[in-house]
């Protein structure tokens, strides 16, 4: 590693940038050539103000609000991919011009399950109001994991269909159509 005895303002931002952006101080020495404990320096001078107190985090916190970023946890949902939302893209726009007695033919259809143990996980991220949906906003989530419950409701115009509750066992097909499609889809 090169060694450097000063580091300009530039430089120092990109590091603390990189930082806190999530990157290890080991990682962000190595791309800049420099040994790790500059890279600390830098990172616990920006975390102190000019006084050389540290800052609190009520100061943090008060600040953000100024700016509008406010703590929050990160929504959770499952992965789109670029084919499903073609796919979505597509069906949106072909009943666009059904008329009422075609919209009362189709039963919209949901199945969620619930988690019965706490998310654990207290991560929290910085945002401003009215971007809870933004990519940069969402954790993808891909499984479930500990005990829940599935449930399976439908509506449909004039109409909807009783909330089905799984409570016991996994979900199978054969069990599907025992429990939802042969009691509440055949009556529609």
């Amino acid at each position: 590693m090169t060694r450097r005895n000063h580091l300009d303002d530039f430089t120092r931002g990109i590091m603390i940038g990189k930082l806190e952006k999530g990157r290890t101080v080991t990682s962000v020495a190595a791309e800049f050539g420099i040994n790790k404990s500059v890279v600390l320096r830098a990172w616990k001078a920006f975390q102190t103000t000019a006084t050389g107190r540290q800052v609190s985090w009520f100061t943090v916190d008060r600040r953000l609000h100024k700016g509008g970023l406010f703590a929050r946890r990160p929504e959770r949902c499952l992965p789109l991919k670029v084919g499903h939302r073609h796919h979505r893209l597509q069906w949106c726009r072909e009943p666009q011009n059904w008329t009422t007695d075609q919209w009362s033919r189709v039963l919209f259809t949901d199945e969620s399950r619930f988690s019965t143990r706490s998310d654990s996980q207290h991560v929290l991220i910085w945002r401003e109001i009215g971007t809870r949906f933004y990519p940069s906003n969402i954790k993808e989530r891909h499984r479930y994991g500990g005990p829940g419950v599935f449930v399976w409701g439908g509506i449909m115009l004039n109409r909807q269909t009783e909330l089905h509750i799984f409570d016991r066992g996994s979900v199978t097909g054969d069990r599907y159509c025992e429990e939802v499609l042969l009691p509440h889809m055949c009556l529609f």
